[in-house]
């Protein structure tokens, strides 16, 4: 696997809403920034994905006009457009937002999240 497919694993795993499926393509140590917090134990991260899946019922998460902006053997880093839809307030609704992803290479060989900057886009 490489870089780009651990990103669309990412993106699938995400849309399970079963944090065993997304944690196992963290990195040790990984850091979450969103908005609103910044998570950086493994709990804190769970409890984040957990809280958005409760609140946002059905939700489909993607990520659009990809850019690798650094690539090599050990780091890859992307940015992205987030979108998302669902049922938020028994509404549906959708928004979106920008993504940085850093993923690193394990020393198993595969590639995992090492940090991801969620934010709003700005008006």
């Amino acid at each position: 696997m490489n870089h780009i497919q651990a990103l669309e694993n990412y993106i699938s795993a995400a849309n399970t809403r079963d944090f065993s499926n997304v944690e196992n393509l963290l990195a040790e140590g990984a850091i979450y920034w969103f908005t609103d917090k910044t998570c950086t134990t493994r709990n804190e991260i769970k409890n984040s994905f957990e809280h958005a899946w409760n609140t946002i019922n059905n939700e489909v998460y993607r990520a659009k006009h990809v850019r690798w902006i650094a690539e090599d053997s050990h780091v890859a880093i992307c940015i992205y457009t987030y979108t998302w839809e669902g049922i938020y307030n028994n509404a549906s609704s959708a928004g979106s937002g920008r993504a940085t992803n850093v993923f690193v290479k394990s020393s198993g060989g595969s590639w995992k999240i090492k940090h991801v900057h969620l934010s709003y886009e700005p008006k």
